[in-house]
Order: C-alpha cells, then sequence, then structure tokens
C-alpha cells in the first residue's frame, strides 16, 4: 500500500467516529431543503446518519412533548425551543438561533413588483400556514394586520397545515397568491419580499433534546450547525445567520 493510501487511511480512522450513531431531528418544514442538504453533508463529514421528520413548529412541539424520539430540534420560531428548555424537554444551555427567515408573498404568473398592491388586486384565494402552528403563518398575518387588509382578505384564505402545504396550494392553482418563506422561492420570479418591519423577526431556534442529551450523533449535529461549513449552506438559501 502506498504512503498516500496509509496516509487516508489513517485519516478516516481518525476523522470517523468509531461507532456511527443516528439522530432523528425534528425541522421545521421552511427548512426543509437546506436540512436535506446539511445532513448529506454532516453524514460524510462525521459518518453519523440523521433521520429528518418535517412539519408545523407548533405540531411538532406537540409530539415532543409527548416523547416523539427526537434527539434535535430545529424550530422556525424560539418560543418554542426556548420553552423546550423550561419544560424539561431540551438540554440546558444549548439553545441558539441557527437562521433568520424571510416571509416573501408569491404568486405564480403575477407582477408583484408593487408590493402592497399586489393584495388589494383582483384574486379569488390566498394561502397562509396555520399562524398557531408555524410561525411564517403568524407573521403573514401580522403582516396583513399591520397593512389594515387582515378582515378584508380573511375569507379568502386557505390555510396550509404548515408551510410546504401552503406552497403547494399556491403552486398548485388552488390559490393564486400564498405567503411563504423567502427561501422556498429562492431566485424565482413573481415575488415580493416583505419588509421586516410588517412582522415580528422570524428567528429560527434550535436545541439539543434530552432524548440527544448522551447521543454522539446529536452532540455532533448540533456542533455542526455552527460550523462555517453549515452556515455558508444556511446563508446560500436564503436565510442569514447571527
Amino acid at each position: 500500500m502506498s504512503r498516500l493510501l496509509l496516509s487516508l487511511a489513517a485519516f478516516t480512522l481518525v476523522a470517523l467516529p468509531a461507532h456511527a450513531e443516528t439522530v432523528n431531528v425534528a425541522v421545521a418544514a421552511n427548512f426543509t431543503a437546506v436540512a436535506e442538504e446539511l445532513a448529506q453533508l454532516f453524514t460524510a463529514e462525521t459518518g453519523h446518519d440523521v433521520e429528518l421528520s418535517f412539519g408545523a413548529t407548533g405540531g411538532l412541539y406537540t409530539q415532543i412533548t409527548q416523547a416523539a424520539p427526537f434527539g434535535v430540534f430545529l424550530a422556525a420560531d424560539t418560543a418554542r425551543p426556548e420553552l423546550a428548555i423550561t419544560e424539561g424537554h431540551a438540554v440546558d444551555g444549548s439553545f441558539f438561533v441557527y437562521a433568520k427567515g424571510r416571509l416573501a408573498l408569491y404568486g405564480p404568473g403575477r407582477d408583484l413588483s408593487a408590493g402592497e398592491a399586489a393584495l388589494k388586486a383582483d384574486f379569488s384565494q390566498i394561502a397562509i400556514a396555520d399562524p398557531n402552528a408555524a410561525p411564517y403563518g403568524k407573521a403573514a398575518v401580522e403582516t396583513l394586520t399591520a397593512l389594515g387588509l387582515y378582515e378584508t382578505l380573511e375569507p379568502k384564505v386557505v390555510w396550509g397545515e404548515n408551510i410546504s402545504q401552503t406552497l403547494q396550494f399556491v403552486e398548485s392553482g388552488n390559490a393564486e397568491l400564498g405567503f411563504v418563506a423567502a427561501s422556498q422561492v429562492l431566485g424565482k420570479p413573481d415575488q415580493w419580499l416583505v419588509p421586516e418591519d410588517l412582522h415580528a423577526p422570524i428567528a429560527q431556534g434550535a436545541v439539543l433534546l434530552k432524548e440527544g442529551e448522551n447521543n454522539p450523533a446529536a452532540i455532533a449535529f448540533v456542533d455542526f450547525l455552527k460550523s462555517q461549513t453549515a452556515v455558508a449552506v444556511i446563508e446560500a438559501s436564503g436565510y442569514s445567520v447571527p
């Protein structure tokens, strides 16, 4: 065996864990594509496996309180990860903000460059994620309220269970417009990036859950999210990182 191959073999033995573990991660639906990319990079770097479960932040938190086997929680808000610590479901001191999102109004084939004016144009339905479960839906309701349009448009609202279903409503034509995560429509035309002063900041928090407290893969995944590699992927996907 050549010196190069011996060196590579030695590096692999050092770089990868002696026993690969699996971490189950609960992920807010808006972060689906990014989480899938990060999971692949994490496995390649550490040898640990990642199983991802996506959904609305509120729904995922309900599962966590019912002892779902998640080791890490990536929410679309900060309230529920902090509540997870308060209520004893997460490890003290593990909370951090892994991304800050933006809200976008999306309508394929529509000129939304005028922003607010598009919400006063003629359309039949607008999709919004359930504000009680999805922070992006809450931000959408806050936006319409700030613009004085919520009461007028509420009869036209089609409520999505989460932000992924909300985007599906728009892309399938079941709603002409929809408030979605800007990261979901990154690079697409026909959107309006909602000014951040129209709603509360969409800071997305993460915590190490008690289920993952002694799991090397869960601990390593939390550390990986803070790495330069992960931050670069997150920022390239339309988020900012504090």
